[in-house]
């Protein structure tokens, strides 16, 4: 069908996607790797920022390694389908991008340290695309809480693309959008990476790095 040869490259319309379910998936209750709460108030002095930059298992690891960062979780986000499973969202037709929900403290970890992260762990011009890691749930994107979290967002990517100018590399491609709603994913994906250290991880950056002026 027309649709399935243009499922890698291009984002369903609303008729086009599947039609999920009402039920979410079952998550654990606490993070593999620090033990704090997966889901639940966020702590004071926190904030909840999600990004997506290929497959989420090399990304959330990126995150959780990073003081001031509380807890991370990986799951489905600016997508359609309500309750997505990963088999669908791998079909291209649920919307939706791999994504990491970030649960932050900002006096100790700024955003533009954590962006820094972000912006120079994959490579941010390949589309829907991340590596070898071909379709619309691979693309890159920052989905934010606060409208200073876009603002920064933005201000950060216009000062990588500079960046990049320099070193002769492409135009960014990442989406920075309002956050909406974001689904856990299944058990076996959450902290993957630390419960599997030998499983693939995809992640890559361009070897450009955000000056530290910049931010």
């Amino acid at each position: 069908m027309f649709f399935a040869s243009k499922k890698k490259s291009e984002l369903p319309s609303p008729d086009q996607a599947l039609p999920g379910r009402s039920t979410a998936v079952a998550i654990p209750e606490l993070h593999f790797v620090n033990g704090n709460p997966m889901d639940g108030p966020l702590p004071e002095g926190h904030h909840e920022i999600f990004v997506g930059m290929g497959c989420f298992w090399g990304a959330e690891r990126c995150f959780w390694q990073l003081p001031g960062v509380y807890v991370t979780a990986v799951g489905y986000i600016a997508g359609i389908t309500p309750n997505p499973s990963y088999e669908e969202v791998c079909t291209g037709r649920t919307g939706h991008n791999e994504g990491v929900r970030i649960v932050y403290n900002s006096k100790t970890l700024p955003l533009t340290e954590l962006l820094k992260t972000f912006w120079e762990n994959h490579d941010p011009t390949q589309g829907m695309a991340q590596g070898n890691d071909i379709g619309t749930q691979y693309r890159s994107g920052v989905y934010c809480t606060t409208p200073e979290q876009r603002s920064i967002a933005g201000e950060t990517k216009t000062r990588y693309q500079i960046a990049l100018d320099k070193s002769g590399r492409g135009n960014i491609s990442t989406e920075i959008l309002t956050a909406d709603r974001f689904y856990f994913a299944e058990d076996y994906h959450q902290q993957y990476l630390a419960k599997n250290p030998g499983g693939y991880c995809g992640l890559g950056g361009t070897g450009i790095t955000m000056p530290r002026e910049a931010i």
